[in-house]
């Protein structure tokens, strides 16, 4: 792939970090304490949905449809407690992250981040990372309450950015918010990730593709 855009556009989980996991903390948790099953999963279209959505927005489906928790309000805080922990303390980044941004930086490339995170979570875990120097601004679905199913976090980080679509890659693991990207007319690049489901589409739509056990480092040209 030849680093010709001149703006980058990140996720975080499972694109910049490695934090996906944490998803099935969550179930294995409220399962258990809610329903007396720490193997309780959400049926596979939910548990695809939540990934890419504001978390209070799916902290409320998961309690109207499977009964966890209170209230969707009072699941939400619990998850954020346990948030808050994980991004201060425990994330990390994933291959080839570091080595990335030092190259688009040094190629005068703007990145800024695109996230379904909540802001606060987002700078607890750049700051824990070292990365966070590298972003000019953070755009959160949270922020906008919607999810990458639609455009509107991609649009709104362009037009920070100055920038026509097709001059921004937008770099993430999940295949909806590939597909979204891709169908605005922006570059896009697929990462892998264990916890993430979509790789076949992920893969396919992709302009370039990070496979399982592959660095983010391989896109750098030599």
């Amino acid at each position: 792939m030849t680093l010709d855009f001149r703006g980058a556009i990140f996720d975080l989980d499972g694109t910049l970090v490695d934090s996906l996991g944490l998803w099935e903390y969550f179930w294995s948790r409220f399962g258990e304490k809610y329903l007396q099953n720490p193997a309780f999963r959400p049926d596979p279209a939910d548990d695809r949905a939540y990934r890419t959505m504001p978390v209070a927005e799916s902290m409320r489906h998961a309690h109207e449809k499977y009964g966890l928790g209170a209230s969707g309000e009072a699941l939400c805080a619990e998850s954020d407690a346990v948030m808050e922990d994980f991004y201060a303390n425990r994330v990390e980044t994933k291959p080839g992250v570091r080595e990335l941004l030092a190259a688009l930086k040094a190629r005068g490339v703007r990145m800024v981040i695109a996230s379904a995170t909540r802001r606060d979570f987002l700078d607890l875990a750049l700051r824990h990372c070292g990365i966070d120097t590298y972003f000019e601004a953070f755009f959160s679905c949270a922020d906008l309450g919607v999810g990458k199913d639609r455009p509107d976090v991609f649009l709104l980080a362009a037009e920070y950015l100055g920038l026509a679509l097709e001059a921004c890659c937008v770099f993430e693991d999940s295949a909806l918010a590939v597909q979204t990207a891709a169908g605005i007319g922006m570059r896009t690049v697929g990462i892998f990730d264990k916890n993430n489901y979509g790789q076949d589409v992920l893969r396919a739509t992709a302009e370039e593709y990070i496979a399982e056990g592959e660095s983010l480092a391989k896109i750098i040209p030599e």
